[in-house]
C-alpha cells in the first residue's frame, strides 16, 4: 500500500509533511498495527502540505532545493519511525535519495527501502489526484523539477543518479504515456523498477467505461499488460483492488 496524505492545514513550509501526528505517520502506525506483514510505502513529498501547492519550500517564486531536501528528509524519517517499510521520494529535488538514505542510516532505518520518483514527467495526467489532495500549485507549473514530455535521454540520466545515490528501487510517472522510457530505463540498468499509472490514465479508462465507449476491466488488464511488458517489476495504479477482482476470476 502506498500512502499519501492530507492534512487538516496547509503552510507555506508545509510543516504537517513530518508532524507524527500527521495522516501518514497516523496511518502507517494503524495499519503496521492491525496487519503487521502489509508491506506499507509512503510517499515523500510537500505538495500535499504546502499551502502554494508546490513540492518545496520556496524563495520568492523559486524552489529553494536544500532546504526542500532537508524538509523532505525530516519526512521521510517521521514515516519511518511510524514503522513504513518503504519511502518513495516523488519530488524530484537534486540530491534527496543520498540525504534520506544517509538520514536513514543515522537512525538505524537500514532495511528502510527507498523508492525513487527517477523519471518523474510534468504531465497533463495528475489532475484528477491534484483535485482530491488540494495540491494544484497556485502560480507557475513545476516544469523547474519535474521533466520535459518531450527528453526521453535526461530519464536516464535522473535514473543512474538516483541508483548511484542508493535508491533500491526506481519509478517511471506517469506509466502508460512513457513506455518508451520505461523500457530504456529497464533495458539500460536491469534495476529494480516501478511504473505509476497515474490518476488522469485511471480516469480516462473510467469516464470511457462509464460512457459505455469501452469495457473497463478489458481496458484495465489491457492497459496494465503493457505497463508490465514495457519493464516493470511493480505497477501503482488506482486499479489494484479491481485488478485483484479480476484475477480471482480466472
Amino acid at each position: 500500500m502506498l500512502l499519501f496524505g492530507l492534512p487538516p492545514t496547509k503552510d507555506d513550509d508545509g510543516t504537517a509533511a513530518y508532524d507524527m501526528r500527521g495522516p501518514v505517520q497516523q496511518a502507517v502506525a494503524a495499519l503496521k498495527a492491525a496487519l503487521p506483514d502489509l508491506l506499507v510505502i509512503t510517499d515523500v513529498c510537500l505538495c500535499e502540505y504546502t499551502s502554494h501547492g508546490h513540492c518545496g519550500v520556496l524563495d520568492q517564486a523559486e524552489i529553494a532545493n536544500d532546504l526542500t531536501v532537508e524538509r523532505l528528509v525530516r519526512t521521510a524519517v517521521s514515516h519511518s519511525v511510524a514503522g513504513a517499510d518503504m519511502v518513495a521520494p516523488s519530488d524530484m529535488m537534486d540530491g534527496r535519495v543520498a540525504a534520506i538514505r544517509t538520514a536513514l542510516d543515522a537512525r538505524g532505518f537500514e532495511r528502510v527501502a527507498i523508492m525513487a520518483y527517477a523519471a518523474k514527467y510534468c504531465s497533463g495526467f495528475y489532475g484528477p489526484f491534484r483535485e482530491a489532495v488540494d495540491s494544484a500549485p497556485m502560480f507557475g507549473d513545476r516544469r523547474s523539477h519535474q521533466m520535459d514530455p518531450a527528453n526521453a535521454d535526461e530519464a536516464l540520466r535522473e535514473v543512474e543518479l538516483d541508483i548511484a545515490e542508493g535508491a533500491d528501487i526506481v519509478m517511471i510517472k506517469p506509466a502508460m504515456p512513457y513506455l518508451d522510457v520505461l523500457w530504456r530505463v529497464k533495458s539500460r540498468f536491469g534495476y529494480p523498477t516501478a511504473a505509476y499509472q497515474v490518476s488522469g490514465e485511471y480516469s480516462m479508462i473510467k469516464a470511457a467505461a462509464r460512457n459505455g465507449w469501452i469495457d473497463e476491466e478489458r481496458a484495465m488488464l489491457e492497459s496494465l499488460t503493457a505497463i508490465r511488458r514495457a519493464g516493470a517489476d511493480m505497477i501503482v495504479t488506482y486499479f489494484a483492488r479491481d485488478f485483484a477482482r479480476a484475477l480471482g476470476k480466472g
